[in-house]
């Protein structure tokens, strides 16, 4: 830029002259192509496309001034004053609108990208439809030098007048390094337009030359766009203050807008009296080519916009029935917390008659009886004990919540099971017997919740005696393939029971479906583990508990697969 001052102020106008002005535009132009090249290699996605887009807009304007140094240096001519490369400088801000359009500084928006290719189409062939329409005609189809340059300065104004507003919208919005980008890629483009007219105004006047001073604003718009590229080689995608949705919104209002100004100039053309008539009818055919072209355009951006409203259409059906499945969760956990709220209070109330009834029971036991009173108070006795544990079952049920989980020894759990249930195996003279491997391992638990679970399936187990061959329950623990397995079963004489017995008693029924059991399934659940049962061939059930051992879910967390140490309560 000292040199291209330097010049203009000492050398008068000559071929050196122009020489070293049209050289030295050539270089800056390459150089603010090239200095958008380390933002396009260190970036990738849409930031990626925007610094593409920069680059391709310098780059038309440098084969602009490239072709227009091949007049005026290798072939040491005048520029024609039709001249066919002005469609290059006339273009050469589309992309850079386009790169605008995407707006990096703002978050990713829900525009398809895809969309966003279809708009700049569309963007792209109407402002060169709107080039031909106007300065084409009279270039080609009626030369008129006057026309020609009038139109394509109008033109031209009005599309950098455009892309200033755009800037200006991209800078309000913007933030941080952004706002300092844009606000001096805005005054590099109102320096270059400032310029511009100062130069066409210098051309209409037969006062401009190249490297005359008229051009120190364009070579400083020049040089301040390789500035801004290198000073922005490492900036990166941030958040706007303003809204991702009206963004699209407004991109396809202007594609629309563009649309329908066709048949609006087509309207001009044939009724403004001045045009030629050979102008007239160029104008229309240009018309209708571009509404051809433009309407396939919006076809196929129709479908897509389709096959998209379909997708999101799925999707909230989907959705919607999501939320009427989570609805009816909700619902049915508060109907379930209120059933627990009913059942513990209900329980609280049983227990003191309950209470009551198991004293008197004991001591009538303990009075002078015969041996058939004293059978049918033992039986007494005995309903007496499983309403006492359904009960507690219903109270641990109602209040069951997450465990907190700890390395827990289920031999030491297995003996305590025993020992409180001694009152009833005694009660019922039932023996209660335990085979223990031991090397049993540690498994992950509540202890208190596990003694829960051994507890009330021991008890079931006893208390289902009466109306069986049982005298005698058995607990065997034993592990394998990274599980500890409890088995709880009844022993007996080997003699079945008769079936009208069976079927006179509903406790004969398999004592899974008790409520105890479901508050045992639902810590087993959080536990991690599992319980089945089977019938004997001889009486009873068996009961198969399987719990994971630690080193197993030490082995499951390392292979990747989710192990929950800290458990949701069961459904």
């Amino acid at each position: 830029m000292a040199a291209l001052i330097l010049a203009a102020l000492i050398l008068q106008r000559s071929f050196a002259l122009t020489a070293l002005s049209d050289w030295i535009q050539g270089i800056l132009l390459l150089s603010a192509a090239l200095c958008f090249i380390p933002g396009i290699v260190h970036s990738h996605g849409r930031l990626r496309l925007f610094w593409i887009l920069l680059a391709a807009g310098m780059s038309l304007w440098f084969s602009y001034q490239v072709i227009w140094s091949y007049f005026e240096v290798w072939l040491r001519a005048e520029v024609p004053d039709l001249f066919a490369g002005d469609i290059v400088l006339f273009l050469h801000i589309v992309p850079l609108m386009a790169a605008l359009a995407l707006r990096p500084h703002a978050v990713q928006d829900e525009y398809s990208t895809r969309l966003r290719r279809l708009d700049f189409a569309l963007m792209m062939v109407w402002w060169m439809y709107l080039y031909i329409f106007v300065v084409m005609a009279w270039q080609y189809v009626v030369p008129d030098i006057p026309a020609y340059n009038n139109d394509l300065n109008l033109l031209y104004l009005i599309e950098k007048i455009a892309f200033l507003i755009a800037l200006f919208v991209c800078w309000f919005n913007s933030r941080g390094r952004w706002k300092f980008f844009y606000a001096n890629l805005f005054g590099a483009s109102l320096t270059y337009a400032c310029s511009s007219y100062l130069a066409n105004w210098a051309i209409g006047r037969k006062v401009y030359y190249s490297g005359s001073l008229y051009d120190i604003p364009l070579v400083a718009s020049m040089a301040w766009i390789t500035l801004i590229g290198l000073r922005s080689k490492n900036i990166t995608q941030t958040s706007s203050r303003s809204g991702s949705t009206s963004h699209g919104v407004w991109l396809a209002r202007v594609g629309m807008i563009a649309v329908f100004s066709l048949p609006l100039l087509a309207a001009w053309a044939l009724l403004e009296p001045a045009i030629p008539p050979r102008i007239r009818s160029f104008r229309l055919v240009i018309t209708l080519g571009a509404a051809l072209f433009m309407g396939v355009v919006i076809f196929v951006r129709q479908r897509l916009l389709d096959r998209e409203l379909l997708r999101l259409l799925m999707q909230s059906r989907e959705s919607f029935a999501n939320l009427k499945r989570l609805q009816a969760q909700i619902t049915e956990s508060e109907k379930l917390a209120s059933i627990g709220q009913l059942v513990g209070g209900a329980a609280h109330e049983l227990n003191n008659p309950i209470t009551a009834m198991l004293g008197y029971c004991d001591l009538l036991i303990g009075t002078s009886l015969s041996s058939e009173q004293h059978a049918l108070a033992a039986k007494i006795g005995q309903h007496i004990r499983r309403t006492r544990s359904l009960v507690a079952s219903l109270l641990s049920f109602a209040k069951q919540g997450p465990a907190l989980l700890v390395p827990v020894d289920l031999k030491t759990v297995l003996h305590t099971a025993v020992k409180l249930s001694e009152p009833i195996s005694h009660a019922l003279k039932i023996e209660i017997r335990a085979d223990l491997q031991p090397d049993l391992p540690q498994v992950l638990g509540d202890s208190n919740q596990l003694l829960q679970v051994c507890v009330e399936l021991l008890n079931n187990a006893a208390n289902a005696t009466d109306q069986s061959n049982v005298r005698a329950v058995l607990i065997k623990a034993e592990h394998g393939d990274g599980l500890a397995v409890i088995t709880f079963f009844q022993e007996g004489s080997g003699e079945p029971q008769s079936s009208e017995n069976e079927a006179s008693e509903p406790a004969a029924q398999p004592i899974m479906s008790s409520l105890g059991l479901t508050a045992c399934r639902g810590i087993l659940h959080q536990h991690r583990g599992k319980i089945s049962w089977q019938p004997r061939k001889n009486a009873g059930i068996e009961i198969r508990v399987e719990i994971p051992t630690i080193p197993t879910l030490e082995r499951l967390t390392v292979a990747g697969v989710p192990v929950m140490w800290q458990p949701q309560p069961s459904a």
